[in-house]
């Protein structure tokens, strides 16, 4: 038996100082490596390990680790380069929740994380294997192994006996636990990433003497921005390319460089890697493409055995513009202006637009990750680095595909509420989709599945590249808006009203000022003004008066934002000098969260920052629509930061042990997986206390009858649902007949769907009428990359047509259950519309708190319909419901691990 050992054998992570180690089971093969590491050990550390000095306690556990694995007994090694580093294992005596811990760490690679790294996958192992718990005595001087338990973040409790101590730790993952990890992992990753992103020496392997080669781009942008550090070139056929001395391969280098940039041929890219392995280069950045699916995985082999960061393949290059830095590492034809924003993405050419955009704001870039085929480096790391880099303020990302989406939400949760972030949601059509994945050689993330991660993290998602630059000019100068009520003053009627309509349309609000605060500008204005929201100032408006109406109204507290909408006329024929320095000379008293926003519809740019006197900017747009929607996007921002963290709800009732149960059974008699049938579907449900509708099931005409009496009475109602393997829609196959009253008409019914479907039909299922309702689906869908998504909206008979559903990544907090129950269209139905009564909201989000229980503990669980779910004022009920398994294993998407 083999249960929980790891689904790949091999896996690469992070050590602390962010060199690679290969972790994997242990292997018969591996006894000299086990021997050695035992033998080359001090007597001190001998000693913590063995409670004594003996050499041959060494050679006994390298007999006993290196076996096939068993029940009840795992161990891991952690391989460095070809190096046997650490060895830990458990195994299990008569209790299996419980199995005794031990480990060993060679002498040099202590302090550096291979003993947490190695117990953290064994904590992995062993929770899949059934193990709630470990045991390890260790003496009390063994302070780095008590340290190692103590900074884990599992629970442990110690039992001191003389010159031992007994420790027992929890395997039971919490937040305290993911934290801990998650702090490990950060420091970790920030660690691998200074030899790309802050490297002392670049060497470009493929720099060419010809005019117009990559490469040579490459260099010259390095030397260009002045790098500060060695800076070599690797050409066999040159000794020096743009002055630069060249060099005939990487091992003729006088030092191993930190980075290493390869711009070489398709066919040799894997044996470069390894060349620079070899030579102890620290990083790559791959721009060659077209290497196709075996080179490109020889090309990550070689990056994990020699402990490389990878950038790429098929990338533009990087760039960081600090000052100690200055790194151009791209064939960009513009060089990067240095500024706050940090930049990662999959698309060069989406790259390319983004850096020349920022740096025409002049809000410039604190460093740029092309990330290409992204074979390791992503955007996780990115985002981790920025958190830490002590420059960046606002981060713009391009994502094609998402490799570990649960510590994409997890990182960006996190460094959203420190910074915004913003996105390109590309891949909203099927068409835009099909090309990303085409693109990137990944599979394309559904829409909803998307936006459900944005939304959730404090992702701030445009639709065009001209909106993401739109919103980075609003974010990067301005306040964030309290909400979304916005003062339109504009010195022309029409283009007043223009703006309110593209305010509106974004989904803000114009509102009617207060009657004293229209008074007030009234009075300040010029003849013919108008003050109700489209504030008209008229031509007439001087500068000194409009920047003291943007005063008022920006104090006031009756708006949330103030909109300058400005025209050239006659009397202001330009718009950039004496009007718009109403904006650019700032008044001391404006409110420092009211936001001001200009509309210059002279300007030909789409956007641009007019400086202010005191060291500041203000946004201005070319056109009113542009300036709504980012706008809109700050508002969502602020909307996201004020809300609460939230908490994970715990339902009650759960039976969690009877639910694994239920489905290891259905499995182990259908191993491909499948459709539960109607007994099976209501029993699962009830495990985890989902209110349904009574319901049996009947296999004869007379069990039909006896059923719908024992169900609704002698007179009541009833449903009779056909039922077979595999039906899954059931109205479409005519199997539901509605309000059978009495036995005759059950009969005549259950004698109608036997002729209608013959051999076919099983059986039926036998329901009471249920009761008048709001009809809603709620369901959960297993995504292979992302997990569970909970879906919610619309149900009944036209839920597919009508479209209107919501979608959240589980676990969901209780934030996230009222989030996606208001995000559909059909919630104000919920909240009583025109004079109906609210529906029981909290049994709503306890049903939906109920479905992201079930689809985070049971990963077999690849489809669970409810639909419809009756919503009354007093309770909830499912009616019918469908739910598919498939065979999948328990996956720990936080557990340690390199792409």
């Amino acid at each position: 038996m083999t249960s929980g050992v790891p689904a790949t054998p091999e896996v690469s992570a992070l050590l602390a100082d962010g060199s690679t180690v290969r972790l994997r089971p242990a292997r018969p093969d591996d006894h000299a490596r086990v021997l050695r590491l035992y033998d080359n050990m001090s007597v001190a550390n001998l000693r913590s390990r063995f409670f004594g000095m003996s050499r041959l306690s060494g050679a006994q556990a390298a007999d006993r680790l290196c076996v096939a694995p068993t029940a009840g007994h795992r161990t891991l090694v952690a391989v460095f380069a070809d190096r046997l580093v650490g060895v830990a294992e458990y195994e299990t005596a008569d209790n299996p929740a419980s199995a005794e811990f031990a480990m060993a760490v060679a002498d040099d690679f202590h302090h550096r994380g291979v003993g947490t790294l190695l117990l953290e996958h064994l904590v992995h192992a062993a929770r899949a294997d059934g193990v709630t718990a470990f045991t390890a005595d260790a003496l009390t001087d063994n302070r780095l192994v008590l340290k190692v338990f103590a900074d884990l973040g599992l629970c442990v409790t110690r039992h001191f006996d003389g010159g031992t101590v007994h420790c027992v730790i929890g395997l039971a993952p919490d937040e305290r636990y993911l934290s801990a990890v998650d702090s490990r992992d950060r420091s970790a990753d920030t660690a691998s990433l200074r030899p790309l992103l802050r490297p002392r020496s670049v060497a470009v392997i493929g720099a060419g003497t010809r005019p117009g080669s990559v490469g040579r781009a490459i260099l010259r942008n390095l030397r260009d921005a002045r790098f500060p550090g060695l800076l070599y070139a690797v050409n066999p056929h040159a000794h020096a390319v743009l002055r630069i001395p060249a060099f005939a391969s990487i091992g003729a280098l006088p030092h191993p460089p930190d980075l290493a940039v390869l711009a070489v041929p398709a066919a040799a890219v894997p044996e470069t890697a390894a060349q620079c392995g070899r030579a102890g280069v620290g990083a790559l950045v791959v721009v060659t493409s077209g290497l196709g699916a075996r080179r490109t995985a020889e090309l990550t082999t070689a990056c994990r055995h020699w402990g490389m960061r990878l950038v790429g393949p098929n990338c533009l290059g990087i760039a960081n513009t600090e000052e100690s830095v200055h790194l151009d590492a791209t064939f960009a034809v513009r060089r990067p202006t240095p500024g706050t924003a940090g930049i990662a993405v999959q698309s060069g050419g989406v790259g390319i637009a983004l850096l020349d955009g920022l740096s025409r704001l002049g809000i410039g870039i604190s460093s740029f990750v092309s990330l290409g085929d992204k074979r390791d480096v992503s955007s996780n790391d990115l985002l981790r680095w920025w958190e830490c880099d002590g420059r960046t303020d606002l981060a713009l990302l391009h994502l094609e595909s998402f490799g570990n989406p649960r510590v994409f939400s997890r990182t960006a949760r996190r460094v959203a509420r420190r910074m915004p972030l913003l996105t390109v949601d590309a891949g909203r059509s099927a068409a835009g989709r099909r090309a990303a994945a085409s693109h990137t050689a990944a599979a394309a993330t559904p829409t909803i599945t998307r936006r459900a991660l944005f939304t959730q993290a404090g992702v701030t998602a445009t639709r065009t590249l001209g909106e993401l630059l739109d919103t980075a000019a609003l974010l990067h100068t301005q306040p964030l808006p309290a909400d979304g009520r916005i003062a339109v003053l504009s010195n022309a009627g029409g283009t007043g009203v223009l703006t309110a309509d593209a305010c509106v349309d974004a989904g803000l609000t114009v509102p009617e000022l207060p009657v004293d605060l229209a008074g007030a500008l009234l009075a300040m204005l010029p003849d013919g003004a108008g003050t109700a929201n489209p504030v008209d100032t008229t031509p007439a408006v001087s500068a000194p008066v409009l920047s003291e109406c943007v005063e008022r109204l920006a104090r006031s507290g009756a708006v949330d934002a103030v909109l300058v909408v400005l025209v050239p006329t006659a009397l202001a024929t330009a718009v950039g000098d004496e009007l718009s320095s109403a904006l650019t000379d700032p008044v001391p008293h404006h409110r420092p969260n009211c936001p001001v926003v200009a509309v210059l519809l002279d300007q030909a740019e789409r956007v641009r920052l007019l400086p202010t006197t005191d060291g500041h900017a203000v946004p201005a747009y070319g056109e009113p629509q542009s300036a709504a929607r980012a706008l809109s996007y700050a508002v969502e921002r602020a909307h996201w930061l004020a809300k609460p963290h939230g908490n994970m709800p715990r339902p009650t009732g759960v039976d969690t042990c009877g639910a694994r149960a239920l489905v290891d059974a259905c499995l182990a008699r259908t191993p491909e997986g499948g459709w539960l049938d109607a007994r099976q579907t209501g029993e699962l449900l009830g495990h985890y206390a989902i209110p349904q509708l009574p319901q049996a099931c009947a296999a004869t005409e007379q069990e039909a009858v006896d059923a719908a009496v024992r169900l609704a009475g002698p007179d009541g109602g009833v449903a009779l649902k056909a039922q077979w393997p595999g039906l899954v829609h059931k109205s479409e196959q005519g199997a539901v007949l509605l309000d059978l009253y009495g036995g005759e008409r059950v009969r005549a019914a259950h004698r109608d769907l036997s002729a209608r479907l013959g051999e076919v039909m099983t059986g039926v299922l036998v329901q009471p009428m249920a009761p008048r309702g709001t009809e809603l689906l709620a369901g959960v869908v297993q995504d292979e990359v992302f997990g569970a998504l909970v879906l919610f909206g619309l149900g009944g008979t036209t839920s597919e047509l009508l479209a209107d559903h919501a979608a959240r990544l589980a676990p969901l907090t209780d934030t996230d259950v009222h989030e996606l129950i208001t995000a559909p269209r059909c919630a104000p139905l919920l909240s009583g519309y025109r004079g109906g009564g609210p529906v029981d909201l909290a049994g709503l989000e306890d049903l939906l708190a109920r479905l992201s229980l079930m689809a985070d503990d049971l990963p077999e669980l690849a489809e669970a319909e409810c639909n419809p779910v009756v919503a009354r004022p007093d309770g909830i009920t499912v009616v019918d419901a469908r739910i598919r398994l498939l065979p999948r294993r328990a996956w720990d998407p936080y557990l340690r691990r390199l792409p």
